[in-house]
């Protein structure tokens, strides 16, 4: 039975740019061992060694319909399914030769957003009943943005701006270039009038001006736990209540993570989400799944 998936990934064309470039990088001119092969048909099962929130069904799948695209694969879970250490979670019919040629390359796509589903997942079970939400960061593996981003939705989380190009983000630098922050987001308004706009503040008075100018979201980085608690009273309180959310990035790890939310900020963005990786361990093994 083929598992749908209910999560969105990106064009097909950037899987196959993906899929490619890993092809490219792992196969050369040709696998000199596979091709020892009688290139026959056979059988593969897909282990799962480790509990594990699984992502990246796509691009595993396209790995190896590039090199056989008669490949028959059999997932026996959805994306973004728990699935338990032992697990066998697909199987593959096809040629012997195609099938252990894109192992690793299928393997490594699969292992590195299965790692970021899980590890997000971990963090936004972390903050339920809060309503804070969790957001990835642009920390992400070269060349792999949009295959992490998913992922990170995969878990439960959500994405923060893919990339310089589609938000508007004023940071220290930006503001002090233009003197104020309302002098900065007037400046943001005017020539970037259709991105969303967020704003880091340093200051509860900064985040005042932030407030009373408007953007879209709030970054309140750095602040300790009073003043973020003051914060969220000003910014939830009146005239303003609550219609610019709040976000608190750096510095958040699983020991600060609950107090954070617990303070009611919106969101809490988390680099680690994309950038500590601990990939998932799968293994692909020729022949029949244990049990048949």
């Amino acid at each position: 039975m083929s598992a749908g998936n209910r999560f969105a990934p990106p064009p097909a064309e950037v899987i196959a740019a993906n899929v490619d470039a890993a092809l490219a990088e792992d196969l050369g001119p040709g696998d000199a061992t596979a091709s020892l092969l009688d290139d026959t048909p056979d059988r593969a099962y897909l282990l799962c060694k480790e509990d594990c929130v699984v992502a990246g069904r796509p691009w595993f799948d396209a790995v190896h319909r590039a090199l056989d695209p008669g490949v028959r694969i059999d997932w026996r879970c959805d994306e973004g399914d728990h699935v338990g250490r032992g697990t066998v979670i697909a199987t593959l019919q096809g040629r012997n030769r195609a099938l252990v040629s894109a192992e690793r390359a299928s393997l490594n796509f699969l292992q590195t957003l299965s790692g970021t589903a899980t590890t997000t997942a971990h963090y936004v079970d972390a903050v339920r009943g809060t309503g804070t939400k969790i957001l990835d960061t642009r920390k992400t593996i070269p060349g792999l943005r949009l295959a992490q981003k998913y992922a990170v939705r995969v878990g439960g989380g959500m994405n923060h701006r893919i990339a310089l190009y589609d938000a508007v983000m004023l940071k220290e630098n930006h503001i002090r270039a233009f003197g104020s922050v309302a002098a900065a987001i007037a400046r943001a308004r005017a020539l970037q009038p259709g991105l969303p706009l967020i704003v880091e503040v340093e200051t509860l008075a900064q985040l005042r001006e932030a407030l009373d100018t408007g953007c879209t979201r709030i970054l309140i980085d750095d602040f300790d736990a009073d003043t973020r608690r003051e914060a969220v009273r000003i910014a939830k309180g009146a005239p303003y209540l609550g219609r610019i959310p709040l976000e608190v990035s750096g510095g958040v790890d699983m020991t600060t993570l609950r107090g954070i939310a617990e303070d009611g900020v919106d969101c809490i963005s988390i680099g680690g989400l994309t950038k500590h990786l601990h990939a998932i361990d799968f293994s692909l093994k020729l022949g029949p799944p244990p049990g048949g």
